[in-house]
């Protein structure tokens, strides 16, 4: 006999209450095992096409994380060094760029910028204090004792726990089924499954979005020869998850770059600002439709709130949790209102039946 439902809600609200006080007081070491933990349920279907091949478990996990080093190696070989040549030169760049903004401004609106301008004070400084801010941030992070022992910690325990995860995917989901409440685990099953069909789709469908994108924009502002072009494609790129915030802040950051580099050259202006262009018409027509699919469940205007709110309250670890618990809050949601539909409070069938909806 199943337990009461108050007695039920206390037992799940005491969960919910556990599960974001571990999230608020235990943050920054939660966050690389969960970080681990999503590349392994990332990988575990290449995993699981892999034993169907005929690999063992074990091998099939071990081919997987040497794939994964090799791509690393290239990666911190090949894309990294260029990627922090070129963003130590924004940096030292930013006060000219704002500096000829401010030439700008005060040729072509002289009346706008006086000496006692707020404007005028606030374009010269701006620069220079994007300049220190990131130097501060870059002498933060580097020079810091515990930053740098914290970032190699975390470079060293997210794949440890990657491959540990990954190798005992399956049993820990069997244990897990295993746990379930007896009365309640066809539902429980039938609404975990739910949540990961609509969480694959999402993070595996958009991670390949912010890929190809990346790939896209990095290559086309490069050949079409913007300073930075390799940065601002992997910022653009690495942010496209965010709905409409990746195009955005890329298109607005190439535009300005583009200005300053080619200013008087409409038409290479006109290039780049068509990259973006011809970017966002593939992402809403091409890429994101087969990639993603249109029926993944997470509104762009939900996953912008679970965001902004998970990070506001949690941090990073917030924003690493932020998508799953959407997915996981608009399953049930859905769960409800199918329930509540089959409901005699919205069907209103009384002992005749008659009232029922057509």
């Amino acid at each position: 006999m199943a337990l009461p439902v108050k007695q039920q809600l206390t037992y799940w609200g005491i969960a919910t209450a556990v599960f974001l006080f571990a999230l608020w007081s235990l943050g920054q070491v939660l966050a690389p095992f969960l970080v681990g933990g999503a590349i392994a349920y990332f990988l575990d279907p290449v995993a699981d096409r892999l034993e169907r091949l005929g690999l063992s478990r074990v091998v099939a996990t071990t081919v997987i994380s040497l794939s994964a080093l090799l791509i690393g190696v290239l990666l911190v070989l090949a894309v990294i060094p260029s990627l922090a040549s070129q963003l130590a030169a924004l940096v030292e760049a930013t006060p000219t760029i704002f500096h000829k903004l401010h030439a700008f401004l005060t040729e072509q609106f002289p009346g706008l910028l006086d000496e006692n301008s707020v404007i005028r004070r606030t374009i010269l400084s701006i620069g220079d204090n994007l300049k220190d801010w990131g130097t501060e941030a870059a002498k933060t992070v580097f020079s810091s004792a515990l930053g740098v022992l914290n970032a190699l910690l975390f470079l060293v325990v997210v794949p440890v726990v990657a491959f540990y995860l990954l190798l005992d995917w399956d049993n820990m989901v069997a244990k897990i089924d295993a746990l379930l409440p007896r009365d309640h685990a066809p539902v429980v099953r039938d609404l975990a499954g739910r949540i990961d069909r609509v969480l694959a789709a999402f993070v595996r469908g958009q991670l390949s979005v912010c890929i190809a994108l990346g790939a896209f924009y990095s290559a086309a502002l490069m050949l079409a020869g913007l300073d930075f072009g390799l940065l601002v494609g992997a910022i653009a790129g690495a942010i496209t998850f965010i709905p409409y915030v990746g195009a955005l802040v890329g298109g607005a950051l190439a535009i300005g770059l583009a200005l300053f580099q080619f200013w008087g050259d409409w038409a290479a202006i006109g290039i780049v600002a068509g990259i973006f262009a011809l970017g966002q018409f593939l992402e809403g027509n091409v890429i994101t439709p087969r990639l993603v699919g249109n029926s993944v469940g997470l509104h762009p205007v939900w996953l912008l709130f679970a965001l902004s709110a998970f990070g506001s309250a949690f941090g990073f670890v917030g924003m690493l949790v932020a998508v799953p618990v959407a997915a996981s809050l608009g399953v049930l949601t859905r769960w409800g209102i199918e329930k509540y539909r089959e409901s005699l409070l919205y069907q209103g069938v009384g002992t005749t039946g008659q009232d029922a909806p057509p």
